[in-house]
Formats: C-alpha cells, structure tokens, sequence
C-alpha cells in the first residue's frame, strides 16, 4: 500500500462511525488470527486426508466421520502453524518473505497468538478423540509437538537437513486419516507417510533456493544457502526419485487408476526434477520456483487419483 493510500485509508476510517471503525478494526484482528494459521498450507495437508481415509476403507466411508477428521486435523495444522510463527517470529521480521506474517509486523500480541495455538491444539486432540477416536487425537498432539519442538526449536536453527526430518510432520495427516478409520496404523499408511516425506525435500529446497539470501540473513541453513546449486538440485533429484519410487509403491494396495495416474506424474515430476539439475550443470539460470508450483500439483494429482480410485473401490491391480 502506498503512502497516498494509507492516508486516505486514515481519512477514511477517521470520518467513519464508530460502529464502523470497530468493525474495521475486528474484521483486521480476525483476518491476523487467520493468518497466524497459514490457511494454504492446511489446504495441502487435508488434501492428502481424505484419500487416506477413502483407501482405508476402499469406497464405503462415513462422510461424517470424513468431515470430522477434516475438521480435527484443520484444529491440528492451525494450532501447529501458530505456534511455528510464534517461536519464528524473530526471524520472520528479518526474511522479505515472512515480513508481513501478523507476528512479525506485531498485529497480534505474541502472548495471544501462543494462546490461541494452545487452544487450537487442545481443541483438535478433544474433537479426534470424540468424533473419532483416541489414536488419532494422540497422534495429531505429537505432530504438533513434533513440528514446533522438534523442528521448528531443533532443527531449523541447526542443521542443514532441517526439511527432510522436520517435514515428517507434515506426512502425519495420512496417518490420522488412516487411524480415524481403521483404529490403526498399517502398511499402506506407512507408504503415503513416504510419499510426502520424501516429496518434502525437492518441494522446500526449491523454494529456499529462490529466498536463499533470505534464509542466509535469517541464520537458517537450509540446504541451498551452505550448498552450491549443483549439489542442492542433485539432491532436488534424488529425493524426486524417492517420492516417485513410493507412489509406485502405493499401487501395491491400489487400482488400475491410480497406478496409471503416479506413473504418468511421476515421470512429468521427474523431467522437471532433471531439466533443473541439467539446467545447473550447464551454468543456465536457475528457476526453481517453477518445480516448487509444479510440486504442489503433483502431489495433488496423485492423491486426487488415488482418492477416486479408492472411492469407486476400482479392482486392485495385486491380490
């Protein structure tokens, strides 16, 4: 926003009503609660929900228990994201692209943002534990425990392979889903906790190699700000194979669908995991924020094909 536009926004507001001005003033309270609990990286994590829950029990899943779940684990990633940005929030205020988060520029008080991530943690273990049931309220604590105290206090700071231990809490919503359904933990949840562990790594580095300079003045060593770009892509394209490797995996427990869907984007990922590698050898212009979108994508795509060949319980290629 411009200077112009702030003073005629002052204007504005001074020459408005009381009842609009506190209006004005809640509606931006609530839009900075809201985005203390990063609402794009929920949609992502739920995303990977409920296909879980549909291959746990191929095509006959309650819609309510689904709702449920989704709704235990939006408390969960909530309540873990707003507490990362409060134990962040130093470093936020250095980094460009954290800057405007509600902690940095101080439009909340840190003591109520800790508050209301402690609260949105209680309130999503009570909710899993009631409408589901006790496995999947535990384990939706511990990947909150895990990612504030584990990653974001332990690892971030310290370690250049922060990501690629610390993103183990984001591959933990299949395993609720899973154990919401099935009051268990079994192989097929183990695989899709591989895919998005091992996604992670080329996801996160691929940004980081793009906000490089942000994380370097941070202090945070993320694996591009002590690695050369031929290294990081290397290592971009080897935890590419992995992900892939382990959607193929999956069709183990699968149809013809979704097996047909992981290769197909398996080898789309991996062309743009190699033409990146290949572009650093040749000493071209990195883009790396191209594999970061692209990223999102496939991941979405297998887990969307997985979801519809799960829920039309198509036959299993195996057994």
């Amino acid at each position: 926003m411009s200077i112009r536009e702030r003073r005629i926004s002052r204007e504005a507001q001074g020459s408005a009503s009381p009842a609009k001005r506190l209006s004005a003033r809640l509606r931006t309270t609530l839009l900075a609660y809201l985005a203390l609990t990063k609402p794009r990286v929920i949609e992502l994590l739920l995303v990977t929900t409920i296909p879980a829950m549909l291959l746990a029990h191929r095509g006959t899943v309650d819609p309510l228990l689904i709702l449920n779940t989704l709704f235990g684990g939006m408390l969960a990633a909530a309540g873990a994201n707003t507490l990362n940005c409060v134990a962040d929030a130093d470093i936020d205020k250095v980094m460009k692209r954290t800057a405007l988060r509600p902690l940095a520029r101080a439009a909340v008080p840190t003591r109520h943002a800790l508050v209301f991530g402690l609260v949105l943690t209680i309130g999503s273990f009570a909710w899993l534990w009631w409408t589901t049931n006790l496995l999947s309220g535990v384990l939706a604590v511990a990947t909150i425990a895990f990612y504030v105290f584990v990653y974001t206090l332990l690892l971030k700071r310290r370690t250049s392979q922060n990501v690629v231990w610390g993103g183990a809490a984001g591959c933990m919503p299949v395993m609720i889903g899973w154990s919401a359904v099935t009051g268990t933990i079994q192989w097929p949840a183990l695989v899709m906790f591989g895919i998005i562990f091992f996604w992670t790594p080329p996801h996160t580095w691929a940004l980081a190699m793009r906000y490089k300079d942000d994380y370097k003045a941070a202090g945070v060593p993320m694996l591009p700000v002590v690695a050369t770009e031929r290294q990081v892509t290397k290592q971009i394209l080897i935890y590419t194979w992995l992900t892939v490797l382990t959607t193929l995996g999956l069709g183990l427990a699968t149809g013809w669908l979704y097996a047909a869907v992981a290769l197909l984007a398996g080898a789309w990922f991996l062309t743009m995991a190699h033409q990146l590698y290949a572009g650093v050898k040749r000493g071209e212009p990195v883009k790396p924020l191209r594999l970061f979108l692209q990223s999102n994508n496939y991941l979405a795509v297998v887990f969307c094909a997985l979801a519809v060949d799960s829920a039309l319980a198509l036959p299993k290629l195996f057994g």
